[in-house]
């Protein structure tokens, strides 16, 4: 079995964590559960910030952070539209009914780039990975299948893999 945590960054002003964030992180950090094999990042400065805080909470400064680009939509401001068009609170499956190509060609490419995270653990092994929303839920949805509710800032699911197929449970 491989374990990720996957969680979106707290509250943020810009790509930085805003003071509250960083409180939020903190908070999050008495909440792990590690060891951790690999700390992921989208690459966003704010996801990052969040995965140091949360790296020394875990005790684990000397493990890398490792970006995942992939984890990261070049198209962002579609996403937003589709999300602002589908309402406040709207899943991945609203964001669908709006702009259908955007959530299936994203799904597929945020779902590779989740695999490559999941494929790249030791049996046993758990990553923390911190990123944004609704790309995490479009992630898991091309990578399970199953949409999951839109994820607010610090919340997660984890994700276990036992021989190829996936079960999700919330996070703290």
């Amino acid at each position: 079995m491989r374990y990720v945590e996957l969680r979106r960054h707290t509250e943020n002003d810009g790509d930085r964590l805003t003071p509250r964030g960083v409180a939020e992180a903190e908070a999050i950090g008495g909440l792990l559960r590690p060891p951790y094999a690999a700390f992921v990042s989208t690459g966003a400065v704010r996801c990052t910030e969040m995965l140091k805080i949360l790296r020394a909470a875990a005790d684990q400064d000397g493990v890398p952070i490792v970006e995942a680009i992939g984890l990261r939509s070049l198209v962002e401001d579609r996403w937003r539209d589709a999300v602002k068009a589908a309402g406040k609170g709207a899943d991945v499956e609203a964001v669908r009914d709006v702009d259908p190509d955007l959530v299936e060609r994203e799904s597929l490419l945020l779902g590779t780039a989740l695999r490559q995270v999941v494929d790249a653990l030791p049996e046993g092994g758990r990553a923390l990975v911190v990123g944004h929303s609704p790309t995490n839920e479009a992630a898991v949805l091309g990578l399970t299948g199953r949409a999951i509710p839109p994820l607010g800032k610090g919340e997660g699911v984890l994700l276990i893999e036992d021989s190829g197929t996936f079960r999700l449970e919330p996070l703290a």
